[in-house]
């Protein structure tokens, strides 16, 4: 376990909330229209991922691996990010945040489960509260830009709607308890636009469109030398 501090911005107001993570969890597969789940497994069955073993699926990694931090290290040029919304659960309480599950996808080849071990997945210091999305939900809108080349390119965008219900989401992953206290889970992502492919920096945004508010994150992404 470990502590990350947060701001939860709740009601009108902010207020510093540090958090105990013990578990983190990254939900792939999570479409909730076939099709579109279809594509995205294509999309990485193209660049040689097997295909998930049940949709959804969860997969556990350190809980040390999150980060509040503007840069992340990673082995190779082999990485990217994937931009998710991300609920933390707490005394009866789930907030939500903004994260990316950045995934080294040479080893993600060979083992999806090692390959999300690999990198730290960076998340906003920012957390909103679960209530108050609750009634538009699906009208909430993920987005990533990518540092491609030198140039900043839209990689990632859709609405909720398109993920399944978020308490059809928690319930298939940790049953009628719900989310645990202490547990970070990812909750999935879009297909990227042009492809999957790594980036110098990599930046997250989630938008509520009806409260007129939204949580970003960007970090840089530093290789390290492969050397044998």
């Amino acid at each position: 376990m470990f502590d990350l501090a947060f701001t939860i911005d709740a009601k009108g107001a902010t207020t510093p909330l540090t958090l105990p993570i013990d578990q983190a969890v990254i939900a792939g597969w999570t479409g909730r229209d076939p099709i579109a789940r279809d594509k995205h497994i294509a999309e990485l069955e193209a660049i040689g991922i097997a295909r998930p073993a049940s949709t959804p699926i969860y997969y556990r990694v350190a809980a040390r691996r999150l980060t509040t931090a503007d840069s992340i290290e990673v082995s190779g040029s082999e990485s990217s990010g994937e931009v998710e919304f991300v609920l933390i659960g707490w005394q009866r309480r789930i907030f939500v945040g903004l994260g990316s599950d950045h995934t080294d996808r040479k080893v993600e080849t060979y083992s999806v489960t090692v390959s999300k071990q690999m990198c730290d997945k960076p998340i906003a210091p920012v957390l909103w509260e679960l209530e108050e999305l609750a009634d538009h939900w699906d009208q909430m809108i993920l987005r990533s830009h990518a540092w491609i080349d030198g140039a900043r390119v839209l990689y990632q965008e859709g609405t909720l709607d398109s993920m399944l219900p978020v308490k059809e989401l928690i319930q298939r992953g940790f049953g009628a308890e719900g989310l645990p206290d202490g547990c970070a889970m990812f909750g999935g992502t879009f297909a990227a636009k042009g492809g999957i492919r790594p980036a110098t920096r990599f930046e997250c945004e989630f938008e509520d469109p009806v409260l007129n508010r939204s949580i970003r994150h960007a970090y840089d992404v530093i290789e390290l030398p492969i050397l044998g």
